[in-house]
């Protein structure tokens, strides 16, 4: 596919073109992209998704680094090209710009997903959907529930804003080059913000809580919440990994 496209995958930029036509299609379907919508892809590519979703939609905003592959969907009249790197883009601008919440898609470059991720987190509330191809260890994480060897730092930071739900799996030939890894693809839809609870305070008490896995949380959290003064119902003689997102986000909201 890369060669016929005359482009080459760059290493640096993480890029694995989606190639395989049955697999796209479940993903556009899983979509459901309608006309109207504001649709932004991330990292189109050589555009496998992005044709299929325009299609569907009849206008799409892809934000792109490479120059070359933003040269080439350009000539693409119906798009609105974003030449840059994602972590630099104002999602919220976009949606003001739309008028809308967005609907975010992407076949995210594996080397940078969780930083993405990230990002994103601080736009929930502009967003009405996402869905990305990712590493699917990365998926297993995200969707994990409590108790689990997947449930850790990346899951509480994730589900406290969204639901999530794996919706395919993906093999490494579905794509040129071929990743080393299996992939899977996420959906994320954004919960209402919880009152009181600080992002800040809540990813570092996480960050604290995941810090040393292995012991119970009276060596990490217990004295945090010693030097909090905090007095609440929580019950230290567990892992971090058995506790649900509901109760770090008591914990967080407690915080003075």
């Amino acid at each position: 596919m890369s060669g016929a496209a005359g482009h080459r995958a760059r290493k640096r930029f993480g890029q694995h073109f989606l190639a395989d036509t049955a697999i796209i299609d479940a993903i556009v379907r899983a979509i459901a992209p309608r006309p109207g919508q504001a649709l932004v892809e991330i990292g189109p590519g050589l555009g496998a998704l992005t044709q299929p979703l325009l299609e569907r939609s009849g206008a799409l905003t892809v934000i792109e680094l490479d120059r070359d592959l933003a040269a080439r969907l350009r000539r693409q009249g119906a798009l609105t090209v974003v030449e840059s790197d994602v972590l630099r883009v104002d999602f919220g601008a976009l949606a003001d710009a739309a008028g809308q919440r967005l609907r975010v898609v992407g076949n995210l470059p594996y080397n940078i997903s969780t930083p993405i991720l990230f990002h994103l987190l601080a736009h929930a509330g502009r967003v009405l959907d996402q869905h990305f191809m990712l590493q699917k260890e990365v998926v297993d994480r995200m969707a994990a529930a409590p108790g689990c060897k997947d449930y850790g730092r990346l899951t509480v930071m994730l589900q406290w804003r969204y639901r999530i739900e794996a919706v395919l799996d993906v093999p490494p030939a579905a794509f040129e080059p071929p990743p080393r890894v299996d992939s899977a693809v996420v959906r994320m839809e954004p919960l209402p913000a919880v009152d009181g609870v600080d992002a800040a305070r809540l990813e570092a008490l996480v960050a604290l809580a995941f810090s040393q896995r292995r012991k119970i949380l009276r060596h990490t959290l217990g004295r945090w919440i010693e030097q909090q003064g905090l007095e609440i119902d929580f019950d230290l003689q567990r892992r971090a990994e058995e506790v649900p997102v509901a109760e770090y986000l008591a914990l967080a909201r407690a915080a003075p």
